[in-house]
């Protein structure tokens, strides 16, 4: 039965990623066919993760109090459909503005399915529970881009939404059928997040994922694609290019928590992570070739999975089941700040020197995550964080 649960929504949020990320190659140069400037396209992406930053914790809040997850699965699946729609339906760039900003309030929904996925297993195995989630994650959206970067290929860079639109519906459709791991219901604690936001290791953990969050949305989710544009990459070749860029996180984030944090521990497994990363962003402006780009971006997606599993894991590895959604909604809430920040920044520094600064300046957030991971003391220890909090 539990394994009948675990893989149910395994394909939810495979499905759920789909609708999410089919357009994300091509959002930036379809803004771009719309008249947006550098700093309009910036705000664009980055608004995705503004609006997750807003919603993330209440997510959190409300479905500890709640005792339920399901109902937040359903809104997810819901609005991805819906702002995947509307990109389409509306073709402007404040419109996009709009319904981007929406798939990050559907994005804000992945509080409820991580800790619902984790409460299938023993709280010793969150590390494993999000190594498996997030594979199937980066499956949904290799997928999506790969078969985004067909459509836009062959019927046009407005197509790849209504397919997004399609995976949003499956999503839903399945997620009624989802088992709920119901808690007591209780009151909104505050008190509870006030006591995770006095956390300082679980603070430290944030910080690594905002920076993880800046180099993943200023490159590959955000900027790489204008890049493999102006090396003369078309519609397939921009799916491709985020299709190659996430192939390898699929198996790094499924053996971050087991195979490579027993080998490298938890500070080397992290700060490998963010060398890959940053420096397949220092080497973009260097990218001549189309191919070239490709190997940098494939190295980054290694790194990603190698990053993400293991800090998602370690943000809820220690509390109790009724407060891990509040633990899991304040960390992505953090995260969400560095998916704003990176495209933001990027497209500034873009409109004010050229875009190859802009890579060259994110690199630099890596080499400083890796730096972070190593130094004595910064990362938790064994026990993982909110081991003060019972």
């Amino acid at each position: 039965m539990q394994n009948h649960r675990r893989s149910l929504l395994l394909v939810i949020t495979v499905f759920f990623w789909f609708a999410a990320y089919t357009y994300v190659p091509t959002l930036g140069p379809y803004a771009q066919t719309l008249g947006a400037s550098y700093d309009l396209i910036g705000l664009i992406l980055g608004s995705y993760g503004a609006v997750q930053f807003l919603l993330r914790v209440p997510v959190g809040l409300y479905s500890d109090a709640l005792g339920r997850r399901k109902v937040f699965v359903i809104a997810g699946a819901a609005l991805a459909a819906a702002s995947a729609f509307g990109m389409w339906a509306q073709p402007d760039a404040w419109a996009l503005l709009f319904y981007r900003a929406l798939s990050g309030a559907a994005a804000a929904a992945w509080v409820a399915y991580t800790v619902l996925f984790a409460g299938y297993y023993p709280a010793n195995d969150s590390p494993k529970a999000m190594g498996y989630i997030n594979s199937a994650a980066a499956v949904g959206q290799v997928s999506a881009m790969f078969l985004g970067g067909l459509a836009v290929e062959w019927y046009g860079l407005a197509e790849p939404f209504l397919l997004a639109a399609a995976g949003g519906c499956v999503a839903l459709i399945l997620s009624f059928f989802v088992v709920d791991e119901v808690t007591p219901a209780k009151p909104v604690d505050t008190g509870s997040l006030a006591e995770i936001a006095r956390d300082g290791p679980f603070l430290r953990l944030c910080f690594l994922g905002v920076l993880f969050q800046v180099l993943t949305f200023a490159t590959v989710f955000g900027f790489s694609p204008l890049a493999a544009k102006a090396l003369g990459a078309g519609g397939f070749e921009l799916g491709l290019l985020t299709t190659v860029a996430i192939l390898p996180s699929i198996a790094a984030a499924a053996l971050s928590g087991t195979v490579f944090r027993r080998r490298f521990g938890e500070a080397g497994t992290l700060a490998g992570g963010f060398v890959f990363m940053g420096l397949s962003s220092v080497t973009i402006p260097l990218c001549t070739t189309l191919t070239a780009l490709f190997i940098s971006q494939m190295a980054a997606g290694f790194g990603r999975g190698l990053i993400m599993a293991l800090l998602m894991g370690l943000s809820i590895k220690n509390y109790p089941p009724a407060k891990r959604a509040t633990a899991m909604g304040f960390y992505q809430a953090a995260y969400a700040v560095g998916m704003f920040i990176g495209p933001v920044l990027t497209g500034y520094i873009a409109g004010w020197l050229d875009l190859d600064s802009g890579f060259l300046v994110i690199g630099l957030a890596g080499l400083a995550g890796a730096w972070l991971s190593l130094r004595r003391g910064f990362l938790p220890a064994a026990s993982g964080p909110g081991s003060k909090v019972q």
